[in-house]
């Protein structure tokens, strides 16, 4: 992170200003200009630029809210600092309150300086000082009489810049592995699954059981991000062991939305890992698949050796380890879920690119995820035979048609509900997928402008 001399800012502030008369001339508009307010000799850095792109957001969301999106936008990443200037079609002294309701009441607030000037070049006057980010009183008299020294602004600037960028995250995973999982349950048809046709194999929950858990799991998808996030200068596997209780509780709260129904105990922890490692990576990082299932392999690293250590078989999972070597999806999660990148996001990804509907790229996915991944949901009810005889007709079945069409699943489906099989690990996964799909293609990275 580079420092910059007075003369540096001195020569960005007079360029800024240059280009502003430039717009101003060219638009007759009024004009936003959007700095940082930043003491000390850095100006910009990962973390700063992230309290822009907020600020930023905050600006636009509300210019289009009020119906005046900006008719131009220039925004430099420099040295100096960040910089935006935004020309609008509005009454200035408007767009003058509405800077200042940004500035105030924002979480950033204390960190922008949305300047407004008016066609002519005046820049309009705030109605009440703005307020110093240690004590709260005027920051001009703060500023003139030296109260704060530089580090100390400094240190006050990172804890509020940091705060707000966590909370975002957590905010934004939380919502995007809500999605993923309304997304899962909405494909359709999924052979033996809930669905928006039928309950496939299942006599205790619907499509509305399912909306009601995922609804309930975004405080326990938000709390992982931040667990993630505070161990994240710890080794990986204490991250794990730090999301262990809170995924007890996750359950305990799904079964109250659906009146005990287990709609959601594998998601709970599929999900919950990859929002942990979330919470252990960068943001610039979340576009990356490869890095995030690595990490989450990294937090579970061991996790399979629980299945050798148990002295009675317990669980489901448990039972089939002893009987049939089926590591289930301990072993897939310190595998880093291979089966996800190998044969489910690439599905989902390419049927989509292709113009696939979400449900048939979807439910492809689920089939691919399904035929080479063993399934203890499978293996619970028909039996490990049955599991591996549905994988073979699957796996024929994929060969000659990877997008299998929806009278070929419908199929799938009346078969899986006559035998009474329910592919449900195998939906958790594409969970999985829906998700990494989302952070690839939704979340731009903060270095971006």
């Amino acid at each position: 992170m580079p420092e910059v001399q007075l003369a540096q800012m001195l020569l960005a502030r007079e360029q800024r200003a240059q280009r502003q008369r430039e717009l101003l001339e060219q638009y007759r508009l009024p004009l936003i200009s959007f700095t940082m307010n930043i003491a000390g000799p850095v100006k910009n850095s990962p973390l700063i630029r992230r309290g822009f792109q907020m600020g930023r957001d905050a600006l636009l969301g509300e210019l289009q809210r009020a119906g005046t999106p900006p008719v131009r936008c220039e925004e430099l990443d420099a040295d100096t600092g960040c910089e935006g200037l935004y020309v609008v079609n509005a009454e200035a002294g408007v767009l003058k309150r509405l800077c200042c309701e940004i500035e105030e009441h924002s979480e950033l607030g204390r960190l922008f300086d949305l300047d407004v000037l008016t066609p002519d070049g005046e820049k309009l006057e705030r109605p009440t000082p703005r307020l110093c980010l240690i004590c709260g009183k005027p920051a001009r008299d703060c500023a003139r009489s030296r109260t704060h020294s530089v580090p100390e602004l400094q240190a006050k600037t990172r804890e509020i810049l940091r705060a707000a960028v966590d909370r975002k995250d957590a905010e934004d995973a939380a919502a995007y592995a809500v999605r993923a999982l309304l997304y899962e349950v909405a494909v359709t048809p999924k052979p033996g699954l809930v669905d928006r046709l039928n309950c496939g194999s299942h006599r205790d929950m619907d499509i509305y059981s399912f909306l009601a858990s995922a609804a309930s799991l975004y405080p326990y998808f938000e709390a992982c991000v931040k667990t993630g996030r505070e161990t994240a200068d710890r080794p990986a596997p204490e991250t794990f062991a730090a999301l262990r209780f809170p995924g007890k509780l996750a359950e305990a709260g799904m079964r109250k939305a659906t009146g005990g129904v287990n709609t959601h105990k594998g998601a709970i922890f599929t999900l919950g890992l990859l929002c942990g490692a979330l919470g252990r990576l960068d943001r610039g990082r979340w576009t990356e698949p490869e890095t995030l299932l690595a990490e989450v392999a990294a937090m579970t690293r061991g996790v399979e050796k629980e299945l050798e250590a148990a002295e009675t078989a317990q669980t489901a999972g448990e039972r089939f380890y002893r009987r049939y070597g089926v590591t289930g999806v301990r072993g897939q999660a310190a595998a880093g879920f291979p089966s996800v990148p190998a044969y489910g996001l690439p599905i989902l990804e390419n049927g989509l690119a292709m113009g696939k509907t979400k449900d048939e790229a979807g439910a492809a996915a689920l089939l691919h995820l399904l035929a080479h991944t063993p399934d203890t949901n499978m293996i619970a009810r028909g039996g490990f035979e049955k599991a591996a005889e549905k994988q073979k007709e699957l796996q024929a079945l994929l060969a000659a048609a990877p997008y299998p069409d929806r009278a070929a699943i419908e199929a799938l489906d009346r078969d899986y509900i006559a035998e009474n099989l329910s592919p449900g690990g195998s939906a958790d996964l594409l969970g999985l997928c829906w998700l990494l799909w989302f952070l690839k293609t939704g979340d731009k990275t903060p270095d971006s402008f």
